[in-house]
């Protein structure tokens, strides 16, 4: 079996899991209007990381670690994250038996522009030189996995993380992912005309586009369970390419459905044993309704599902880590939380999206992925036995 062990997220609502999932719990939102030229000439919302706070936590990590060396945003957002998640294992970063998997959509994308280009080497932008400043910070001796696939990098890299342990070839695995806004991500998404002018509201009758976010995330993966806590196990994870469009989903949802149906297989499940759906959620017209027709395909449509974007906004690499982080959260406190923004269903299927907090037994849940170029993911996991102390 491949455990869940230990879970961190920092984002614009908190820099431990317990902060973010809380928040959500009393229906916190944190996108705020960013009105900061640097990023665009226009205010337009977001979901963004507290710097100073950022800069204080970071500045104790340092210490701790003997570092004097200079990190960019990025770097800081992931280190941190992946050292409060070990914090709470037993686990040796250090050991050639625990590997790391990076999952980002862009990197220090920060250091194309020119006033930071000049604070690091030109290399620094590269993904796999952001993996090898994560590796070499912790003194982990395995080349980083870098994984780089739109906005479904942390489901693949989750399900990454669960065949390397399942094959022998680690004991642990550290996943860890994040992204952050810049010029270029946030011009990009304007040019799509794809960004909502206030908090998107995924799967609402009135949603008129995504909000973008930053967010670090981290999950630890183990050969070995946890003694004594509630065990979640990885059961099935699996990829599919609707071959589309470069930005637009399949209309008949066949990449997310046959992600969604490999997963089972491997799971050895059948979707009636499905208590909750963490949708992806953009809130955007088309992904939505190819994840309602997904949903409906595999006869889940009364299946409780939400999606956390409405509160922490699209956080793209991270997007997949640390909505999984919050699923596994929900399950240990059998609470599914609500979908912030949706009112009304604005999909074409019936589906079961939650306008609540509802307190429900959680044995086995789904989580859904979509990005840019057809691309769809998803993951099962499951509640286990706990060894006996």
């Amino acid at each position: 079996m491949v455990y869940f062990v230990s879970e961190n997220i920092i984002s614009s609502l908190g820099f431990t899991i317990q902060e973010n999932f809380n928040s959500l719990l009393k229906g916190e939102i944190g996108i705020r209007s960013i009105n900061d030229s640097s990023y665009y000439p226009e205010p337009f919302p977001a979901s963004m990381i507290n710097e100073q706070k950022l800069e204080e936590e970071f500045q104790k990590l340092a210490t701790k670690y003997s570092s004097n060396s200079n990190f960019t945003k990025l770097e800081k957002m992931l280190l941190l994250s992946v050292n409060d998640t070990l914090s709470k294992t037993e686990i040796d970063i250090a050991s050639h038996r625990t590997a790391i998997v990076l999952s980002t959509t862009k990197g220090n994308i920060d250091l194309l522009e020119k006033e930071k280009s000049k604070e690091f080497e030109t290399e620094r932008v590269l993904l796999w030189k952001l993996g090898e400043i994560i590796g070499r910070f912790f003194n982990n001796p395995n080349e980083v996995i870098v994984l780089s696939n739109a906005c479904i990098s942390g489901v693949l890299a989750i399900n990454t993380a669960a065949m390397l342990i399942k094959s022998n070839q680690y004991d642990n695995v550290v996943v860890t992912g994040g992204d952050i806004l810049s010029k270029f991500v946030v011009s990009g998404f304007m040019s799509f005309l794809s960004l909502s002018p206030t908090a998107c509201k995924p799967f609402d009758k009135n949603r008129d586009g995504l909000s973008l976010g930053e967010a670090a995330g981290t999950i630890v993966l183990s050969k070995f369970p946890s003694v004594g806590k509630q065990n979640i196990i990885f059961r099935g994870g699996s990829s599919a390419n609707d071959a589309n469009h470069i930005s637009g989903p399949s209309r008949t949802a066949e990449g997310s459905f046959i992600a969604i149906k490999k997963a089972m297989k491997e799971a050895k499940l059948d979707s009636k044993e499905i208590d909750h759906i963490s949708a992806h959620g953009t809130a955007t017209p088309y992904n939505d309704e190819m994840e309602s027709i997904a949903i409906e395909r595999h006869g889940m449509q009364n299946t409780p599902v939400n999606s956390i974007k409405g509160s922490l906004g699209h956080t793209l690499g991270a997007a997949g880590i640390i909505e999984t982080a919050i699923l596994l959260e929900e399950m240990r406190q059998n609470t599914t939380l609500l979908t912030a923004g949706f009112q009304k269903i604005g999909v074409s299927k019936p589906i079961n999206i939650l306008n609540k907090n509802t307190k429900k037994e959680l044995k086995t849940c789904l989580k859904m992925a979509s990005g840019f170029g057809g691309s769809n993911a998803a993951l099962i996991v499951s509640k286990v036995e706990s060894p006996i102390p």
